[in-house]
């Protein structure tokens, strides 16, 4: 039988939890939210790891002023080459690569440089259009990116007919730039646009007689080609500059506004580490070897007496600077990038 007597055994107390104090708690608040944050900045740094690649290079352009006129280097792109084959001392070309830590088959640029005088808007050199691949023909993206259009461009001048310097002229046989003159100096058009020089010609150099015609033509038949004969004022602050040799009509341009001068001299350079030191340095490309060094030298004498700015086209964009003379020969001293036209 059961006992009906009242138990005396008290019942255990339920356990307790720690009170935590104001500092306590606010400890353990904050350890709270950094561990969330902390697996949110986890979460999003996967998340933009796992992003893909873009692998493009924006549209390029630098801006600067010249006395009145707004200069405008526009990128086309660039291009790689074996300068150590087509370069007339290669010896010393892979030595002045190396030296630099650079390839023998480094990318060069291929600029071009819009001038707004004010009045009218002028193109020195149209870059390759479609005859170089997917790394070059960006010269219209690099136009629009500077805020300007194909169909406001006056005038192309340019340097000579080569297919890097003349190839953007047209794409598709249609004018890139309708509205534009083509100014080149005479010789260059006698020669490269004349069939009778084309049928002369080694057949593994007959391709660029055909690049020129694609080129230029479409301006020849729609009276748009206006050649000139040597040294002249092309527009008011504009001079031609002969620079033969590197093509029989290779022209260089002198701007000039308010005092200041810049020189766009082409394809007086086309390997910054060997050319400076050793003008004698020559390119395949040229038409006459000799005559392009002479030329060469006296362009770089010039530009170093004169403190001429220069823009080079195959200078690493945007090919700005100037020329120095030193104990082995000439140096190049780019433009410091600046952010104020």
């Amino acid at each position: 039988m059961f006992s009906t007597a009242r138990s005396t055994t008290k019942p255990l107390p339920a356990p307790s939890r720690p009170r935590l104090g104001g500092s306590q708690a606010l400890h353990v608040g904050r350890t709270l939210v950094l561990s969330a944050v902390g697996l949110l900045m986890a979460a999003a740094s996967t998340s933009i790891a796992s992003a893909p690649q873009v692998k493009t290079q924006a549209p390029g352009y630098y801006r600067m002023m010249l006395g009145g006129f707004e200069i405008t280097v526009l990128s086309d792109g660039t291009v790689s080459r074996p300068m150590d084959k087509i370069m007339s001392k290669p010896e010393q070309v892979r030595t002045d690569l190396a030296h630099v830590h650079e390839s023998v088959e480094p990318e060069l640029s291929i600029n071009a440089f819009l001038i707004n005088t004010g009045e009218k808007l002028i193109l020195v050199d149209a870059g390759a259009g479609e005859l170089y691949g997917p790394t070059a023909g960006k010269i219209v993206s690099s136009l629009r990116a500077a805020g300007y259009q194909p169909e406001q461009v006056d005038a192309v001048l340019l340097t000579h007919i080569h297919a890097d310097h003349s190839g953007g002229l047209t794409v598709g046989g249609q004018r890139v730039f309708p509205n534009a003159l083509v100014c080149v100096d005479k010789r260059d058009q006698e020669f490269w646009l004349d069939p009778a020089h084309e049928k002369a010609a080694p057949p593994q150099k007959r391709e660029t007689f055909q690049q020129a015609r694609a080129a230029v033509g479409p301006y020849v038949a729609a009276g748009k080609l206006r050649p000139f004969d040597g040294g002249s004022e092309i527009f008011p602050g504009i001079h031609s500059v002969p620079a033969y040799g590197h093509t029989s009509g290779h022209t260089a341009y002198l701007v000039e506004s308010q005092g200041k001068t810049l020189l766009l001299w082409g394809d007086i350079i086309h390997l910054t580490e060997s050319q400076f030191a050793d003008p004698g340095v020559t390119v395949a490309y040229d038409a006459d070897p000799a005559a392009a060094a002479i030329t060469r030298v006296r362009l770089l004498t010039e530009a170093d007496h004169q403190g001429y700015l220069v823009g080079s086209d195959h200078i690493s964009f945007p090919g700005l600077g100037h020329v120095g003379k030193d104990e082995r020969g000439f140096r190049w001293m780019p433009l410091p990038y600046n952010t104020r036209p």
